[in-house]
């Protein structure tokens, strides 16, 4: 009663002493220890500023991709459609930025540069998802195995895997694209332009999923060879659970940190790898609208129109930065040994 009247005349509420601040932390401590470590690395990411600006300009250029075709509706244009009357006679566009041209419209044959801009985030984002989606799967199912069986299945894997990375990466972009037009279409210059960018457009998946899965599959081997020794897959082995049980249902929840991290840094690199490839010629072509083949077809124009260059430069710079300082941002919120 004494030590409650004191605290009243001071003007301490009751119970917010030292005793309350500890039994505070220590409710915080046992809160955050009956999380799992996913939910801890969540909680941070909703945390950090970086990673939130940086999800939000990715969650935007989706969106652009998803709405191209209401957005360029809104415009009035489409990417296809030549405005010939807007050209001069040497190539160069009459109009810049117009109300009914947002972005002004591409040299020599006029088409509406903010149609084929809204539409060209389609196939990049594409691209990369799809590719990252394949090397994922493929590499965390060969990692699984090689790490857990061991033995001839192991080196077999391991031996794939070093002879995938020590491929020439830039002959096979070149020579892949060429042996499906052959097989598929025929004579590349016989053939409809829609015919040969739609093989083109597959053989860059191809090519990409191709070199993609081996480094991530190296890694998940890595780890799984660490994970197996340990008691609760002993015990697992003991009880006779299915071989398949424990890859699926003991090692990969395991695996969770080093696969997000892994998919949240390859995704922007295979956006800069799909545009980097398209501009010197091997990736995707007309009519397909792409950053890539904009980047491309502007190097000759960039002086006398800026903007048809420097749109899709900074989108891909944009989009590059924010995934790459967002992966950075999901390693650190993984990674058990930082505190944000």
């Amino acid at each position: 009663m004494i030590e409650e009247a004191d605290l009243t005349r001071t003007g301490m509420p009751s119970g917010s002493g030292p005793t309350s601040a500890v039994a505070a932390a220590t409710e915080k401590t046992v809160k955050t220890r009956g999380k799992s470590p996913t939910a801890i690395a969540l909680a941070r990411l909703r945390k950090d500023k970086v990673a939130v600006i940086c999800a939000g300009i990715f969650v935007f250029f989706v969106l652009i991709a998803v709405f191209a075709p209401l957005l360029a509706k809104i415009e009035g244009q489409d990417p296809t459609t030549y405005h010939f009357d807007l050209i001069d006679q040497y190539g160069f566009p009459t109009i810049g930025p117009t109300s009914e041209h947002w972005f002004g419209v591409e040299p020599r044959v006029g088409r509406d540069l903010f149609a084929r801009f809204v539409y060209g985030a389609r196939p990049s984002l594409l691209v990369a998802t799809t590719v990252t989606i394949i090397t994922t799967v493929i590499g965390v199912v060969i990692g699984l195995m090689a790490g857990f069986l061991g033995g001839w299945i192991d080196r077999i894997l391991s031996w794939v895997i070093d002879f995938v990375l020590s491929l020439p990466y830039l002959l096979f972009a070149i020579a892949v694209p060429a042996a499906l037009l052959a097989i598929f279409v025929g004579s590349a210059e016989n053939a409809a332009a829609e015919d040969v960018a739609t093989v083109r457009f597959w053989s860059l998946i191809i090519v990409l999923s191709f070199f993609g899965w081996a480094s991530l599959a190296r890694l998940i081997r890595g780890e799984v060879l660490s994970l197996r020794e340990r008691e609760f897959i002993a015990a697992a082995k003991v009880l006779g659970v299915p071989t398949s049980k424990v890859l699926f249902k003991e090692l990969l929840p395991n695996l969770v940190a080093p696969i997000v991290i892994s998919v949240s840094l390859a995704l922007p690199g295979y956006i800069v790898t799909e545009a980097g490839l398209t501009f010197l010629g091997v990736g995707l072509t007309e009519p397909t609208p792409s950053w890539g083949l904009t980047i491309s077809s502007a190097q000759n124009f960039y002086r006398a129109d800026p903007l048809y260059l420097w749109i899709p430069v900074l989108a891909i710079t944009i989009l590059v930065l924010a995934l790459s300082l967002l992966g950075d941002s999901i390693r650190d919120a993984f990674d058990p040994r930082t505190r944000r």
